[in-house]
């Protein structure tokens, strides 16, 4: 039996199978992606294949039958949240992924997050103000999804929040992107301005929203997917930063087909595996100038006859994308992470 997995709590995996059947899952044994130190095994949007296990023996069934049991004297005992419903199953394998959008693990810098498998598009969901994302993110988010051949729109949110400057740099960030072949929006989830171009993109895709907290991102879901009912919270007064609502990855179903996937707010984006001599090839306007370097294998960072550090000079390319190119060379730094 095959389906796809769309929730993921950390310890259990919803299912929904090829006829529409949803079950609660555990992951068989201890297994790891092929070559993929991974904090996560298994994303939302993965293709899976599960054997149905809802009896006596069952995971959840187990769970129960220890929670039934009085508390020895004395002792306090906490039992495991698991989701009482649904039928159980274990995930006995991870079908391959067309694509997936991957990051440093936070905590575990050796290792990875896997934010989400099998995605039509990545939303990259910002805001220029209120708390401010900055273009390092930006560039290290899409350079990732280069990597991993997943498209990528950049939704920029609150903007009934912007002050005059604010709408200066809006039209420049949306004009440098939007050159260099990005689909931008200019959006608010509290007025619904730009919504109506938003949801036609989604139309019929699996998107990815992703995002630093406090951007916006649950609101924004709520507007698309009313049923949703994601959580929200005010940005903190003192720093002007979001706080995390969204603790687990979840898929929502659209109205006329597609989905999103809300996954939790993140402060930063290290990149994961990348080889310093191919980290040119994910920023577009990079790669095309790279290929008039004296050198073949030019690193753009100080040799003779470099198309790209003239191409710089002449404002060619943009000064944040070079030291978003800058940072992401310093990444093979196991101890670094941003």
């Amino acid at each position: 039996m095959t389906g796809t997995v769309i929730r993921n709590t950390g310890s259990w995996y919803d299912v929904r199978t090829d006829d529409g059947q949803l079950f609660a899952c555990k992951v068989k044994g201890n297994f790891r992606l092929r070559g993929i130190r991974s904090t996560n095994p298994v994303a939302v949007g993965d293709r899976v294949a599960i054997k149905p296990t809802d009896t006596g023996d069952s995971p959840a069934a187990k769970v129960q039958a220890s929670n039934d049991k009085p508390a020895a004297k004395g002792k306090i005992t906490v039992p495991e949240v698991f989701p009482s419903g649904l039928p159980t199953a274990l995930i006995t394998e991870i079908l391959d992924r067309r694509n997936y959008i991957i990051r440093r693990a936070s905590n575990l810098s050796k290792q990875s997050h896997i934010i989400a498998a099998n995605v039509d598009l990545a939303g990259l969901v910002v805001t220029l103000a209120h708390p401010e994302t900055s273009t390092t993110f930006i560039d290290r988010f899409i350079a990732s999804a280069e990597a991993y051949r997943v498209p990528v729109a950049l939704i920029i949110n609150k903007v009934d929040l912007y002050d005059e400057a604010d709408l200066r740099y809006l039209e420049a960030i949306m004009f440098l992107y939007r050159q260099l072949g990005y689909t931008c929006f200019a959006v608010s989830a509290e007025t619904g301005e730009g919504l109506d171009a938003l949801r036609d993109e989604l139309h019929g895709k699996t998107t990815l929203f992703s995002g630093n907290s406090g951007v916006g991102k649950s609101t924004l879901l709520n507007h698309l997917v009313p049923d949703a009912r994601a959580k929200t919270a005010e940005l903190s007064a003192a720093h002007d930063q979001g706080q995390h609502t969204t603790t687990f990855s979840e898929m929502y179903d659209l109205d006329g087909g597609g989905g999103i996937i809300d996954t939790p707010g993140i402060r930063g984006f290290g990149t994961f595996d990348f080889d310093r001599e191919e980290v040119s090839h994910f920023f577009r306007e990079i790669f095309a100038i790279g290929h008039d370097c004296r050198f073949g294998n030019c690193t753009h960072t100080h040799e003779p006859g470099c198309a790209v550090r003239i191409a710089l000079d002449n404002h060619e390319i943009a000064e944040s994308r070079y030291q978003s190119y800058l940072s992401m060379l310093e990444d093979k730094d196991e101890g670094k992470y941003r």
